[in-house]
């Protein structure tokens, strides 16, 4: 399993003080607890599920029967199994666009994901098939840039560019929380923190060939500051 990664949150290993290290797994923890307090009651699936912590933070609430965890990362599988195991987990190796199941879920939990997808409206068509209807499938973006930064994420969204993509498949909002992370530009820039130094390389090369995504950056900078935005969203299926 890759430690070094923007995209893999391990708890055990983060560095303290850090805006890519135990801040960012603040952020994660609060999301999956904003999501603990929206579940249907019943089977739960927590689709990229990485290396399970928050698979396990669902199974503490008594509104959890079981929770399945899928994760594309066969070695984050295996880590899952073993650090985050409980008596109410299971956990696949499987790639979320492919995944299927026998069963209709209660509640879907996928964040931080959708960024990653070719094809959002796809991938969220996908999961509410998976979806008992009024079922409730919670999931959360980056509103800031990132594709510019993280070479893992493929897309950007705003707060509305997200809503009209669910709205459009026939998911009505229940409940949202944004959050706010703010960085040092100069540890980030530098490189000094651990998990930024798998930041994409030669970014200036990037904005050449993606001009709109240079504006996007400067944009956001003049409007937010040194920040990040996410927000995490609770939908119903209709």
């Amino acid at each position: 399993m890759n430690t070094e990664t923007l995209e893999r949150i391990i708890p055990d290993l983060l560095s303290k003080d850090e805006s890519t290290g135990e801040e960012t797994l603040k952020l994660h923890i609060e999301r999956y607890e904003f999501a603990s307090q929206h579940l249907n009651k019943g089977n739960i699936l927590d689709i990229a599920c990485g290396v399970g912590y928050g698979s396990y933070i669902i199974a503490q609430n008594d509104s959890c029967e079981t929770i399945t965890g899928v994760d594309i990362d066969a070695d984050a599988i295996a880590y899952a199994k073993e650090r985050y195991k409980h008596p109410k987990t299971t956990f696949i190796n499987k790639n979320a666009l492919e995944y299927t199941s026998n069963i209709k879920y209660d509640t879907i939990i996928s964040l931080e994901t959708i960024e990653h997808i070719p094809n959002p409206a796809n991938y969220i068509a996908h999961l509410k098939t998976l979806i008992k209807p009024g079922g409730y499938l919670i999931g959360s973006v980056p509103t800031t840039p990132s594709v510019d930064a993280n070479p893992h994420h493929v897309t950007d969204f705003t707060p509305a560019s997200i809503r009209r993509i669910f709205k459009k498949l026939g998911f009505e909002e229940v409940a949202s929380h944004k959050q706010i992370q703010k960085f040092s530009f100069w540890k980030i820039a530098l490189k000094q923190e651990k998990r930024a130094q798998k930041m994409r390389p030669n970014m200036m090369s990037y904005y050449v060939q993606n001009p709109s995504g240079f504006f996007k950056r400067i944009y956001a900078t003049i409007r937010y500051g040194f920040s990040n935005h996410y927000i995490t969203i609770v939908w119903k299926a209709k």
